[in-house]
């Protein structure tokens, strides 16, 4: 039994030893799967600069958020600078602090009154009374476009979907950035990995 465990251990830590080298994958993964999304944020953004201070500080359709020239400013910035820098894998931990901010700005600000689901799906798990009630008016919009639409066509490109803009997608992107912010931008084509090993050869 003892020859046994002693194999098993000695075989788990060869494969942590073989694996060790690829420990910035899911950093890098993280990273890239993140950098589109705030990119696409940040320009939209910019773009519409004043259309969305108007969203950020009207309180009857908009956010009724205080100071929106600011705060929209913030946000911005602070996608583009994100998207930018996790591009780089420069400041990784840092410009994630600011990134998680602005998901739970848009948690509590946009999205939390919807529920969980970002699709509205009555089967899945969390399905609320707005979720429910999407059911028959997605059936109700499947009837007119078989009846008056080319359907085939309209759906060639994927089902038919509403939109319930919960909580879950803005969730999901702040726990890969809490993730990041313990892995830091990972070893791979990252500059924060490169400047920490000029900087230890350095004090060696």
């Amino acid at each position: 039994m003892k020859n046994f465990l002693y194999t098993l251990t000695q075989q788990y830590q060869n494969i942590c030893s073989a694996l060790k080298h690829a420990d910035g994958i899911a950093a890098l993964a993280l990273r890239c799967y993140l950098v589109p999304i705030f990119w696409m944020a940040g320009t939209n953004k910019l773009m519409h600069f004043q259309d969305t201070v108007q969203w950020f500080g009207n309180s009857d359709w908009g956010l009724g958020l205080p100071f929106p020239h600011i705060m929209a400013a913030l946000a911005t910035s602070a996608e583009l600078a994100g998207a930018v820098l996790l591009t780089l894998g420069l400041l990784t931990r840092w410009i994630s602090i600011p990134l998680i901010v602005t998901m739970l700005v848009a948690i509590v600000t946009v999205h939390l009154p919807n529920g969980w689901q970002a699709i509205a799906d009555p089967n899945a798990p969390f399905a609320n009374q707005q979720v429910l009630a999407s059911a028959e008016k997605l059936e109700a919009a499947r009837g007119i476009l078989e009846n008056y639409g080319h359907y085939d066509w309209l759906t060639s490109s994927g089902s038919f979907v509403i939109l319930n803009n919960g909580i879950e997608f803005a969730v999901t992107y702040m726990i890969m950035l809490l993730a990041l912010i313990v892995l830091g931008g990972g070893r791979y084509f990252s500059l924060d990995y490169w400047i920490k090993q000029k900087i230890s050869k350095w004090l060696s």
